[in-house]
């Protein structure tokens, strides 16, 4: 984003030569701005548009982009995808044109944490993947690249989103620091600093879903909408909607847990049949 901006001979940092009173006003109304800005949640306000309800009622109870696109399929998600890039886009700007990178960090982390806990919808929103992704991109894409071929090997392999986000964020640090040592980019401490913090926070908002990967019981990324609300959840009425939901989930629940037990019994099985083999070839070389 900062070589953007020099490209296209736009100013930056313009706040950067102001008197320190103005310096600590414009930095407050940066982060305010960026804060508010994050808690547009497009998740919440397309699902109440479209579907008269609201996402957080559904799914994972999470307002960002893969509860949305498990839900309620991939038009809902791409709408929500453009809608929380589009935010972060502004806040950046704003941020690179006042302070330079350090105000598009600044910018770009208010405009996260707004989205993790929008002041607009009793501080429930997102886990903040997608916006701190648009901020890793706009401001150095060298480490985005890197960060999303993570990303994806990690989800092709496990199908695990959350799996692959956490494992991305555990990464950035270390890119950065790389970035860093060897003089690439705009890699440098504040950067090193803004990156660990991005790490810690998308931790902390993944602690449900690190419990239900340590369970078993987390859900695996399908590009298909799930069978379960494909029909259910067309309805204009929220309530109806809502019981649908409840009886598609639990009718779902239970089909998991019979595979799991048919899985358990598959396995005992096997460890039998294999049992057998052992002891039968062990009498057979005994004699």
């Amino acid at each position: 984003m900062i070589g953007i901006f020099q490209a296209l001979s736009l100013p930056t940092n313009i706040c950067g030569q102001c008197d320190q009173m103005f310096f600590g006003l414009f930095m407050v109304l940066l982060i305010a701005v960026s804060y508010l800005l994050g808690s547009i949640n497009s998740a919440i306000i397309i699902s109440k548009a479209k579907y008269h309800d609201d996402i957080r009622n559904y799914g994972s109870g999470n307002a960002g982009l893969t509860n949305m696109n498990r839900v309620y399929g991939g038009s809902a998600a791409t709408l929500t995808l453009i809608g929380d890039v589009l935010k972060q886009v502004i806040a950046v700007f704003f941020g690179v044109l006042a302070f330079g990178q350090v105000g598009a960090y600044i910018a770009g982390l208010f405009c996260m944490l707004g989205h993790i806990a929008p002041v607009f919808y009793h501080f429930r929103g997102g886990k903040g993947v997608l916006t701190a992704a648009t901020l890793v991109l706009l401001i150095e894409f060298r480490a985005f690249l890197i960060l999303f071929i993570v990303w994806v090997v990690v989800l092709l392999i496990s199908r695990y989103v959350s799996l692959a986000s956490i494992l991305a964020a555990f990464t950035y640090p270390a890119v950065v620091f790389y970035l860093m040592q060897n003089n690439l980019g705009y890699a440098d401490p504040f950067s090193l600093i803004c990156a660990l913090f991005i790490g810690c926070i998308i931790f902390v908002t993944h602690r449900e879903n690190i419990r239900r990967l340590f369970n078993n019981q987390e859900s695996k990324f399908s590009f298909k909408k799930s069978p379960e609300f494909q029909e259910i959840l067309d309805k204009e009425d929220p309530e109806t909607d809502r019981k649908n939901y409840q009886k598609a989930l639990k009718e779902h629940e239970i089909r998991k847990a019979q595979e799991a037990e048919q899985k358990e019994l598959d396995r005992k099985r096997k460890q039998k049949e294999r049992a057998a083999r052992i002891a039968k070839y062990s009498k057979y070389n005994k004699k």
